[in-house]
């Protein structure tokens, strides 16, 4: 229409951004039950930091004792001390553990609560999860934990501390209960022929110990770009090779100690030692199955605990116990502290879970539910049961 002026397009208002409230936090720590169980996720130094800035925490009565943090240091960091898992879970709205809770702990969760603990995907039950949606909690996992380059914090330091533990423990052996010799020789003396199946993180970390002890060491794995990487990370040219029967068959006579560290994602560990291939090893050789708790890579292994480790099977001493790192609960409990106080500082510095999670902080990654939904499509599919994206929870 002649002198008729379109209309200008204009900018519509944009919702301001919310500014984030800090909130103060209530924590509480209860003391682990499960079987061999001895970390503790908060150190007495973390929970001062957390009091420092006003959140109030609760540790249960003897909490880290198996890690060598009393009571008391707990107290002096400004921690009050509960006598029963009752009462931590009635006090915090945030509970920060290493195992999931057991089936007595379920019944002690509050509406609205927030959990920190593993997962265990394993023994996971369909109980446990209607739990968390019937209160409506939010619960983390620690194996969903990614910070932003695509690794996982926490599994990698337990990985970190299972590889240098298991040469520590294979040196002990070793010396004084197998072949009665020197890890890494001395001069004149040829040191031990480690093999390590696996090429990992903890195989890594068990390599790069047995190097500095001065041990001999081979590595194999399944794939050539794992074999690849483990060696530019290690900046030491290892032998390594892809495992084949023939080539066990060939090295397992002349090794001294054997590291299952084979790893399958999603999935049990691969067991590619037989009992044929153990039975051809040297009389007082160690195997050491860091892969027991996923199944194992070696089919002479059976689970064993912290307090009776090993057995003979063909004149072989084999250390069969899941959850190494909780053998030196102290520097685990360290390393878990390390990660988790930065979040919890986030989690009061947002003024909650919800602002948090909008943030895309990487808490996000390791929430399995929220708001009563199951959002972990990998559990999802392990309990067939619907999952919905957290992202559309917290638009």
């Amino acid at each position: 229409m002649v002198g008729h002026k379109s209309p200008t397009i204009q900018p519509q208002p944009q919702a301001e951004k919310l500014l984030s409230t800090p909130t103060t936090l209530s924590v509480g720590i209860p003391r682990e039950r499960y079987l061999q169980e001895r970390r503790v996720p908060l150190t007495p130094a973390a929970v001062s930091a957390l009091t420092a800035r006003g959140h109030r925490v609760y540790v249960e009565h003897r909490a880290g004792e198996y890690a060598s943090f009393p009571d008391r240091a707990y107290a002096e960091a400004g921690a009050s001390i509960v006598y029963s898992p009752e009462e931590i879970y009635s006090h915090a709205d945030c509970i920060v553990k290493i195992t999931p809770p057991t089936e007595r702990e379920w019944q002690y969760l509050q509406p609205k609560q927030i959990i920190f603990s593993a997962v265990h995907m394993g023994s996971l039950q369909h109980e446990y999860i209607k739990v968390l949606l019937d209160k409506n909690v939010t619960a983390i996992g620690y194996e969903f934990l990614q910070a932003k380059d695509g690794s996982l914090p926490i599994m990698r330091m337990m990985s970190e501390i299972a590889g240098y533990a298991a040469i520590q423990i294979a040196a002990e052996l070793l010396s004084q209960q197998g072949r009665a010799m020197l890890l890494g020789g001395i001069t004149g003396v040829s040191p031990a022929q480690v093999l390590i199946l696996g090429a990992g993180t903890v195989a890594l970390y068990a390599a790069r110990a047995a190097l500095g002890f001065g041990c001999s060491v081979t590595v194999l794995d399944e794939e050539v770009y794992r074999l690849q990487r483990l060696r530019t990370a290690l900046g030491y040219p290892v032998p390594t090779a892809l495992i084949q029967p023939e080539l066990l068959n060939e090295l397992l006579p002349r090794t001294d100690v054997l590291i299952g560290a084979l790893y399958r994602k999603g999935a049990p560990a691969h067991m590619v030692v037989t009992a044929e291939h153990v039975a051809r090893m040297t009389e007082g050789s160690i195997i050491i199955d860091v892969a027991i708790d996923q199944g194992g890579n070696i089919e002479t292994s059976v689970q064993t605990t912290h307090e009776l480790p090993t057995f003979v099977k063909y004149g072989i001493l084999h250390y069969c116990v899941p959850n190494i790192p909780s053998r030196v609960p102290r520097t685990a409990s360290i390393a878990f502290s390390n990660v988790l106080l930065p979040i919890l500082l986030r989690l009061g510095d947002y003024g909650g879970i919800r602002p948090l999670l909008a943030a895309g902080h990487m808490i996000k990654s390791g929430v399995y539910t929220y708001a009563r939904h199951l959002t972990n499509r990998t559990l999802a599919r392990l309990l067939h049961m619907e999952s919905l994206d957290v992202e559309l929870l917290v638009i």
